[in-house]
């Protein structure tokens, strides 16, 4: 398994998905999901230099995941 980056919002999704599969994702907060992908053991990045725009996308890209596991 690769290390995660804050930039690798898809794999940081898929692996939300697979730790929170029936979390609504936008039913969560950023602080929340903040914590949630620095818990993650492939995440290797500083957990500072995440902001509101980094999380919306990686929001959205689970989001996404999240609709196509209820299809």
């Amino acid at each position: 398994m690769m290390d995660l980056k804050w930039k690798d919002a898809e794999e940081i999704a898929i692996r939300l998905v697979e730790e929170h599969p029936e979390t609504n994702p936008l039913t969560v907060r950023f602080t929340d999901m903040h914590t949630w992908i620095v818990a993650l053991p492939e995440f290797k990045d500083d957990p500072k230099t995440s902001n509101e725009k980094i999380l919306e996308v990686i929001q959205m890209a689970w989001h996404e995941e999240y609709q196509d596991t209820k299809a």
